[in-house]
């Protein structure tokens, strides 16, 4: 095992589109981020907004590019037939799968809590100028924002894992990275055209994107359909589910 992270490693650094993606998911995530945290406010009157979410927006176009990255950390070899020379050389093939998970999930993990933190050290130094004070019960340096930090960063991570887990299923970048998009957001969309409450709801709770950006709120938690943790374990699921998945494909078919 030792010996196929070591390969994995040398591979993945090899290739220059690796630090290219890695920093555009620092850099697109922070400037969204911060896009948005120059310009909201909070009234007055009436604010109703979670100055953490405001802060992790840029989630929402990092979680593109950390699929994108664990697409191309399998689907490059496919296109090429490498994957061939790498499982001739590692021929247990669930050990190839785990070492390139780890091997994607560290640097993704390094990048993407960098980006969530930036942002959130942005929001703390911006938006209390912007209203969102204690005196409108705001309390932005809390224990809640540590933990939506923490929560961005391994939705992040996990979505990375389920690119590369549904590129072992499909063998095919452009085809996992459709896949994969999908997943992410067409939950959302069947949740707003969903006719009644209980499935909108439902589509929420099960729906990898929408679940795990709940993980990031602060506020209002009782009126998410899941808990933080619970949304970031639906995550979780999707990734390791498609991760074994992907596993199983590879020892019964061909590469």
């Amino acid at each position: 095992m030792r010996r196929a992270i070591r390969a994995e490693w040398a591979k993945a650094w090899s290739d220059p589109v690796v630090p290219w993606l890695l920093t555009a998911l620092v850099v697109l995530s922070v400037t969204v981020s911060g896009v948005t945290i120059g310009t909201a406010r909070c009234p007055a009157a009436a604010c109703g907004q979670d100055p953490a979410r405001i802060s992790l927006t840029g989630v929402y176009v990092g979680q593109a590019v950390a699929a994108l990255a664990g697409v191309l950390a399998l689907g490059g070899e496919y296109g090429t037939g490498m994957i061939r020379v790498t499982l001739t050389a590692v021929p247990r093939r669930g050990q190839l799968l785990a070492a390139k998970a780890l091997v994607l999930a560290g640097p993704v993990l390094a990048a993407a809590a960098l980006a969530a933190g930036a942002a959130v050290l942005a929001g703390l130094a911006v938006l209390p100028g912007h209203g969102f004070t204690p005196g409108h019960g705001f309390d932005l340096a809390s224990w809640a924002t540590v933990r939506a930090w923490c929560c961005a960063t391994v939705y992040l991570t996990l979505v990375a894992v389920l690119g590369l887990g549904v590129t072992a299923i499909v063998r095919d970048s452009a085809a996992a990275a459709g896949v994969v998009l999908g997943l992410l957001y067409l939950f959302p969309v069947a949740a707003l055209a969903a006719g009644g409450q209980a499935l909108q709801r439902r589509l929420e709770q099960i729906g990898p994107m929408s679940a795990g950006l709940d993980s990031q709120t602060t506020l209002d938690l009782r009126g998410l359909p899941l808990t933080p943790w619970q949304g970031l374990g639906v995550v979780a699921l999707w990734a390791g589910g498609a991760v074994i998945l992907g596993g199983v494909l590879l020892r019964v078919r061909d590469a």
